[in-house]
């Protein structure tokens, strides 16, 4: 089945006149090879990411961000998963420092979170760091869009679940010793 398929995919190849011989491969599967092909119909240089390392989702996000006129370099490693990748593709377009989170120590959730809060200009050195999971994060970035001072629980010692509590008692502004825990 996988043969045919990326025998279909080199007969395109052949077929449009597009030289494909760089690419006839068997290190690559029939989605490598379309989304090569594809880049290469699209007038893109396919050659960023025709790394055999590449799955061809890490291709696919590779050619979008080529597409879009970004500058891949920064993501095109096989280091990164593809959600990663996508999540520094996004940081790119929307035009924010991908810096500060472009670092595989931190899992493509987290890196949603600090995108997210870099899109809205939040202050994000309180939380831009890997020892918080994705959903402390959250809870610190929803903190700071509703105004509150996140300093009294962003500690990695709360879990997400004890964060989200002290956020709805300093939301409602509620007495914060009435919480289950003391901080």
């Amino acid at each position: 089945m996988k043969a045919n398929l990326m025998m279909n995919s080199w007969s395109r190849f052949v077929e449009e006149g597009i030289d494909a011989s760089i690419y006839a491969d068997l290190k690559y599967d029939w989605e490598q090879m379309q989304e090569i092909r594809l880049g290469i119909e699209n007038g893109l240089d396919a050659s960023i990411y025709t790394n055999p390392n590449y799955d061809w989702r890490q291709m696919l996000t590779i050619r979008d961000g080529l597409a879009n006129g970004i500058d891949v370099s920064i993501y095109a490693d096989p280091m990164y998963d593809y959600k990663q990748m996508q999540q520094i593709r996004f940081g790119l377009e929307d035009e924010v420092d991908v810096s500060i989170y472009a670092d595989t120590k931190f899992t493509w959730e987290q890196m949603w979170e600090i995108r997210t809060a870099l899109t809205k200009g939040h202050d994000i050195s309180k939380y831009a760091d890997p020892k918080f999971t994705w959903k402390q994060m959250h809870e610190i970035r929803m903190g700071l869009e509703n105004g509150i001072d996140v300093s009294i629980y962003a500690d990695p010692k709360y879990d997400w679940e004890q964060m989200y509590e002290i956020r709805m008692h300093l939301a409602d502004k509620v007495d914060t010793s009435e919480c289950r825990f003391k901080y």
